[in-house]
């Protein structure tokens, strides 16, 4: 779930986190304005994948998020998908105003569970919440599907930067909250493991297929 170099040791993290949906949902613009506070209102499609590094500061070590902006449309699927590989999560993203992109939600998590792992942290994004006038998707359409797949959710726009900041900061610490409970659990189950050898327990051990009695059995002490 992470990644270390030498420098970075074990204090700072890396995360790899995709950016998917169909073409034109603001996935680009999403991630401009997360990392550069940048607009771009006639962007264009993006064209096979492109990724940008932001840095967090979460329970006072530094994460680095590396978000990968995969390109939407259905003849770079093939190209894109190759980059799931290794990523911890994901915004799945879709367009309000167009309904056709919400009804892709599906696809594009069947992929995204194909090509990574399982338990990747997802976020359900319904972006350009700003086109208020042109919704074809209702907020609580969004909140309903997210609860049915077990997502977390948030509408956004990456015009006004509404929840921008929000969104990505949510599936990085969700990472960062399952990695720390990993690391805790890892630890307790070492302490249990060597504490018979510290309190100098013996430890009597049943030999199979033979009667019970003391002959049969084994002791092993520190």
């Amino acid at each position: 779930m992470a990644f270390y170099t030498e420098e970075e040791q074990t204090e700072d993290y890396l995360f790899k986190v995709v950016l998917i949906g169909d073409s034109a949902v603001g996935k680009s613009n999403l991630l401009a304005r997360f990392a550069r506070d940048e607009f771009y209102p006639n962007s264009k499609s993006t064209i096979g994948v492109e990724f940008q590094t932001q840095k967090m500061d979460i329970d006072g070590k530094e994460i680095k998020a590396q978000i990968w902006d995969t390109a939407g449309q259905e003849r770079f699927r093939a190209v894109t998908s190759a980059y799931y590989r290794g990523a911890v999560g994901a915004l799945v993203v879709y367009d309000i105003s167009r309904r056709q992109t919400f009804d892709s939600i599906g696809r594009w998590l069947n992929e995204l569970h194909t090509h990574s792992d399982m338990n990747v942290v997802t976020i359900l994004v319904g972006n350009k919440s700003d086109l208020r006038d042109a919704r074809e998707v209702t907020m609580e359409e969004g909140k309903s599907l997210a609860e049915a797949q077990g997502l977390f959710f948030m509408e956004t726009s990456a015009l006004d930067s509404s929840n921008v900041k929000a969104a990505f900061q949510t599936v990085v610490k969700e990472i960062y909250n399952i990695l720390s409970r990993k690391v805790i659990l890892c630890q307790e189950n070492k302490k249990q493991d060597t504490g018979w050898m510290e309190n100098g327990k013996t430890v009597v051990v049943q030999a199979p297929n033979h009667e019970a009695d003391s002959q049969t059995k084994r002791c092993c002490s520190s």
